[in-house]
């Protein structure tokens, strides 16, 4: 799932069983280093359009969402380099930052309080009991610490629900459409490189878009529709970012490999 991708063992956050628990800040995000994309909400297109490509994934319009594309090869996030740095000056999905917390539904058993839990990827190389920030309090309360990240995810959750219902209204005037995106690299000496084939993609049919009827142009207008549109619109130009980055990279690989042989 989605929800769960970098928790390799996500647990739910146990007031108890995590008293003692610390956690250590660590200088990297090696742990996104093998995704190529990460689900990204409507609240963060504005910034992102700036330096990722939003579109949408999913096995036909109806169950598609939003996307950040990190990567052009399976397992590979552009943005991570060898080191687990994240490119400085980019942006950083809040899908990303919430780890290594998140909120997940509960089983359908457990009918009590709210509807997710916070769960915490015991894994994670920061948590500890002996250094950095405590996540509870000698009295079992929460830490300042703690309540930031808790909101964080609950913030993250509301603006989840809201892209929800975005992509609702997109489809409810049909406005989403498959599109295979073809890219095509530079080869040496400027010649055409190798070609990549994105399939299986949606995004925003613009001709559609202007031909909706005036009451649909007022409510999208209302309710901020527009905004958010318009962000994943502009971030389409970023494919030919994506794919420099990928030159880059291959580059810096079969460099590497020279030097080994």
């Amino acid at each position: 799932m989605a929800e769960v991708l970098f928790y390799e063992r996500p647990v739910p956050l146990n007031r108890t069983a995590h008293k003692d628990l610390r956690l250590k800040g660590v200088p990297n995000v090696k742990f996104a280093m093998n995704v190529h994309s990460v689900p990204i909400t409507g609240a963060e297109f504005s910034a992102a359009a700036r330096d990722l490509l939003i579109v949408f994934a999913g096995a036909d319009a109806a169950t598609a969402g939003p996307v950040a594309l990190l990567g052009l090869r399976e397992n590979e996030n552009l943005y991570v380099d060898t080191d687990g740095q994240w490119a400085l000056n980019t942006y950083i999905p809040a899908f990303v930052r919430r780890y290594p917390f998140v909120l997940a539904e509960k089983p359908a058993d457990q009918k009590d309080g709210d509807d997710f839990t916070v769960f915490l990827d015991e894994h994670y190389e920061g948590f500890n009991t002996t250094e950095g920030e405590r996540l509870f309090k000698d009295d079992g309360t929460d830490t300042e610490m703690l309540t930031r990240a808790v909101d964080f995810l609950g913030e993250f959750q509301q603006n989840v629900a809201r892209t929800k219902w975005f992509v609702e209204q997109l489809n409810k005037h049909n406005l989403l459409e498959l599109r295979n995106i073809r890219l095509q690299q530079t080869g040496k000496d400027g010649a055409d490189g190798r070609s990549i084939n994105l399939n299986g993609l949606f995004v925003i049919n613009e001709e559609r878009l202007r031909a909706l009827d005036e009451k649909t142009a007022h409510e999208f207008a209302r309710d901020g529709i527009f905004g958010w549109i318009y962000g994943h619109l502009l971030s389409l130009s970023n494919i030919d970012r994506l794919t420099h980055r990928l030159t880059l990279r291959e580059q810096a690989e079969a460099a590497g490999s020279a030097t080994k042989n």
